[in-house]
């Protein structure tokens, strides 16, 4: 191309019409192609693949794009990854040694590979590279456009130095038609292939496709050298429908009314309510066989699938079949998209009613609670009254205006508070961190019943609007339990679990509220017995001793209680602080035990640790929103000043506790216990020449304006059970119980799901009963890795996960069913890898335990067929498995047609002289019912012709 300047500065391109064309072009870039992809030069060298390799090794390929003028052409690179050490003495390479693929053809370790591209079953490579046209380009039908490929690639592949096979796709791409070549040192390899709709009645047969063989090679050799011959002929069974469904049949005596695949509360519904496995396909193989040993013509064939010395099995499961578990969770999943009230749902009627009635409830229940008010809590008699109590108050609704169903309601509240204390079940130790990795909740926990109760209650009992009543019902039972210090029981003790889904840590901190209000109210009860009265007038002097190791939560006063003794409060204060003026010291208060061997600075006095108020506890929704409003205060001087008193309040309390418990304490004497790093000792020498040990607070705490050094010239000497709570449980019930009222249906359902989640994991687990399947424990290792996207982004894991289980134990069902208890631990081994391996090889072929098994499902599925009795020939096939041999007819009786026939036809001959080397000719035959295929390999010696 020239380019040249006009006066105006125009740009005109001329072209050289002596460069190269389009078709050039496309040939330079592929190879291009090769020799980036490094496939120049000679391909052998390399070790036969081992046998099964191209099945269990890992396939590779790789892509790039190539044009033809304006038509877009992909080629690809595919091969087997094999790992092997390069050694020359036994691997070495010879100048004119025949292509890697050639050898290909003639290897007899991988014939009929389950799992591998087309032209690697067909041609047995492990390497070869494909041009197609690219994705929105028309398929290459014209015979002139397929040659001129052809003839492209031939050219590249001499160019280059390729021996990798190359193919062009032609034809429609449904077709899989492919031609190509395969070049070497003075050697050549035409693939040429055959479909055809229907098959030729003259090559039905092995007969027919040997003379195909013989003529296409044109060998004048006299005899012929042998033909090595692999056949294959795959059994379909799709009729299974002698066998009955293993689905538990429905109890209609049970609180779900006969419904299918229905459990009782506290489990999961499990398998498929169809059969997940469609097909059972059978391939008996003759591996090696001659064209001498073996006769298959029209008229007699000697392939007995009974006597092929190899059996192997495979399964087709049903796309997408329906099953319990999938369902029952996708129902649920459907719950979080609802955009409704529990208002909204059940009706203004009803909720109002229920509204009207809750305010009876402490009326309702203080008649049942009354007559043991004055006795210790029973454990048996909690649940009772809380139904007892229900009764009454619904005593003015209509049974039909109950979208729940009593009997089913009063199931579910006893088992999700159960009459006595829930004992804690062992957790598996596999299981025991799994609520933490799902953030869901223990298995044992109220939250992780009540999940299984919605759901129940969604696919069995009413749906949205029985949902709606039951989590209305269970605020109820919550507000009960709070206003009658019963403690929720199947909760852990302690403040709220971080680690678990939110719905739990509610539920929590609720306890922790009744757990304060409990010990609050029986100290109340001791004051008023007169139990107290010596408590009280220490305390109203500042007198009162603690023994060491009592804990704030016995010591616990409302703050009513404190702000009414505002005399006591006065005189104490005032005693403390005229106590302070005159230098002398008061009576310490509120001790735990002293602080190991320290002593007050400006004293002799042992340092005592006092008894503090717990820390409030918090869920994780209110430490957002405390991080929220201490953001919001911005990083100014003023902010970060207001930010540090918000955050102080724990301090302060702390502060007077130690003030109330050490006398006469500084500043320091609290740094030295609540903050070590604070204070900063060294030792110095003093004037005697003795070491001496002294100490400072650290450089921020002189910082003037610092928050510690105010809050302690503010704060005065006041024991832990004076103070103001930190925690206010009534408050903080309240507010629980608002937030579970308000809840919508999504947002519950959404709180509950990751406990439903957990429950249908475990599920799979308990449903594991093959501990040697390794891909059902990979899958649900993936399940877990992937459980936070499941809570976003629903999708069929779970239900995908189900199929391949309830597959293992359907088949192993079916195999059961046929045989007797001395095979069992051998149909065990072989089920359990059915669903690892895409095939899986049956030991002792038609005459094993396995094959015995399988002959009698077809036999079976033969008579139901004819829908006759079993015939003397059928019954004479079913006693012949235990005979070494039987009769053609009579065995091939008990199986149908084939729905494939394979055939492998493969020898050596000299082409296309008599004089020329003698290189590998091979070809595969598919013969089924609305196929025909011929793929052919077809060799050459180009030296001297």
């Amino acid at each position: 191309v020239f380019l040249f300047l006009q006066p105006e500065s125009e740009v005109f391109e001329i072209t050289d019409f002596t460069t190269a064309s389009e078709w050039e072009r496309f040939v330079s870039r592929t190879e291009e192609v090769l020799n980036d992809w490094k496939l120049i030069g000679n391909s052998s060298g390399k070790p036969s693949p081992e046998k099964g390799e191209y099945t269990s090794g890992t396939w590779e390929e790789r892509s790039q794009d190539i044009n033809f003028a304006d038509f877009r052409f992909s080629i690809t690179h595919h091969f087997l990854q094999q790992e092997y050490v390069e050694d020359e003495g036994k691997y070495k390479t010879e100048e004119d040694a025949f292509p890697l693929a050639m050898e290909d053809l003639l290897c007899m370790n991988n014939d009929f590979p389950p799992r591998a591209h087309c032209l690697v079953r067909w041609y047995g490579f492990r390497e070869f590279l494909v041009i197609s046209p690219g994705a929105n380009c028309e398929a290459i039908i014209s015979e002139s456009k397929c040659n001129l490929l052809l003839s492209s690639i031939s050219i590249s592949l001499a160019n280059s130095g390729c021996q990798v096979p190359m193919f062009v796709q032609i034809q429609q791409r449904w077709r899989r038609m492919f031609a190509g070549e395969c070049q070497g040192p003075g050697v050549r390899t035409d693939f040429e292939m055959v479909h055809l709709r229907k098959v030729p009645s003259q090559y039905n047969h092995l007969s027919g496709l040997l003379d195909i063989f013989k003529s296409k090679m044109g060998c004048t050799l006299s005899p012929l050298p042998p033909i090595n011959i692999a056949i294959r002929f795959t059994y379909v069974l799709q009729d299974w429908q002698q066998y009955s469904w293993p689905q538990q049949p429905p109890d209609f005596d049970t609180i779900f009314g006969g419904e299918v695949g229905g459990v009782e509360f506290g489990k999961l519904p499990f398998g498929a309510c169809e059969e997940p496995i469609s097909e059972l396909h059978l391939a008996t193989t003759w591996p090696h066989l001659t064209e001498g040993i073996v006769v298959d013509n029209d008229v007699y064939s000697d392939l007995d699938p009974l006597q092929a010395p190899h059996w192997s099995v495979r399964v087709r499961a049903v796309e997408n079949p329906q099953c319990l578990l999938g369902d029952f969770l996708m129902e649920f999943f459907k719950l979080c998209c609802t955009k409704e009230s529990t208002e909204d749902i059940l009706g203004r009627g009803l909720t109002d009613e229920e509204g009207k009635d809750t305010g009876d409830i402490s009326s309702a229940l203080s008649k049942l609670t009354e007559p043991a008010a004055a006795a210790p809590i029973s454990k048996l008699s909690v649940s009772n009254m809380v139904h007892n109590a229900r009764k009454h108050i619904r005593r003015h609704r209509h049974i039909d205006e109950s979208p729940l169903n009593t009997d089913v309601l009063n199931s579910i509240l006893l088992y999700l508070f159960p009459d006595a204390a829930v004992e804690k079940s062992s957790e598996n130790p596999r299981n025991k961190n799994l609520y933490i990795q799902l953030k869901s909740a223990p298995s044992d926990s109220l939250t992780y019943r009540l999940a299984l109760c919605m759901s129940l209650v969604n696919f069995y009992h009413g749906g949205l609007r029985a949902v709606a009543h039951l989590w209305q019902e269970f605020v109820l039972e919550l507000r009960y339990r709070w206003e009658n210090n019963y403690l929720i029981y199947g909760l852990p003790a302690g403040p709220p679990d971080l680690r678990c889904c939110l719905l739990f840590q509610k539920l929590q901190m609720l306890n922790c509220c009744i757990e304060r209000k409990r010990a609050r109210d029986e100290a109340q009860k001791m004051k008023d017995g007169g139990k107290e009265s010596t408590r009280a007038s220490t305390a109203s002097t500042s007198t009162r001793e603690v023994s060491p190791g009592k804990s704030w939560d016995s010591w616990s006063d409302s703050d009513d209680e404190f702000f009414e003794c505002l005399s006591d409060q006065g005189e104490m204060d005032g005693s403390h602080t005229e106590g302070e003026k005159n230098g002398s010291k008061t009576k310490p208060d509120g001790r735990l035990h002293p602080s190991n061997n320290m002593t007050l600075l400006n004293s002799t006095e042992p340092l005592y640790i006092p008894i503090t108020q717990e820390p409030a506890p918090m869920t994780e929704d209110l430490l957002e929103e405390q991080s929220e409003v201490l953001a919001k205060l911005g990083t100014s001087a003023e902010g970060a000043h207001l930010r540090a008193r918000m955050q102080s309040a724990c301090l302060l309390s702390d502060m007077e506790s130690f003030k109330a418990a050490n006398p006469g304490c500084v500043l320091e004497d609290f740094v030295r216990w609540y903050s070590p790093r604070d204070y900063v000792e060294e030792e110095v020498v003093d004037e005697k020449g003795n070491v001496v040990v002294t100490g400072e607070l650290s450089a921020r705490m002189k910082i003037p304006g610092n928050m510690w050094v105010e809050a302690w010239e503010t704060t005065r000497a006041i024991p832990a059970r004076r103070q103001r709570r930190l925690f206010d449980d009534t408050k903080e019930a309240e507010k629980v119980l608002h937030y579970l009222a308000v809840q919508k249906p999504a947002d519950f359902t959404l709180h509950l799901l990751p406990c439903l989640l957990h429950a249908a994991i475990l599920k799979l687990k308990e449903e594991e009963s093959f501990e040697d399947i390794p891909s059902v424990k990979k899958v649900i290792q993936q399940t877990l890795s992937q459980a936070s996207k499941l809570l976003h982004h629903p999708n069929h894991d779970y239900k995908t996960l189900e199929v391949r289980q309830h597959n293992v134990l359907w088949l192993f069902y079916f195999f059961l069913l046929l045989t007797n208890t001395l095979v069992i631990l051998v149909v065990f081994r072989f089920v359990s890898t059915l669903l690892e391996e895409p095939e899986v090889t049956v030991l002792g072929a038609g005459q094993g335990p396995a094959g015995s098994i399988i002959h009698r499902l077809f036999v079976n599925s033969q008579r139901s067929a004819l829908l006759s009795p079993l015939d003397e020939d059928l019954a004479h096939a079913v006693k012949s498995e235990d005979r070494s041999q039987s009769g053609g007819s009579s065995s091939m009786s008990a199986f149908p047609s084939p729905a494939g026939r394979e055939f492998l036809l493969r020898t050596c001959v000299p082409q296309p002289a008599p004089y020329s080397k003698a290189l590998p000719q091979r070809l595969f035959c598919v013969l089924m019912k609305e196929e025909f295929r011929l793929a052919g390999a077809f060799s050459s010696d180009t030296s001297f012709f």
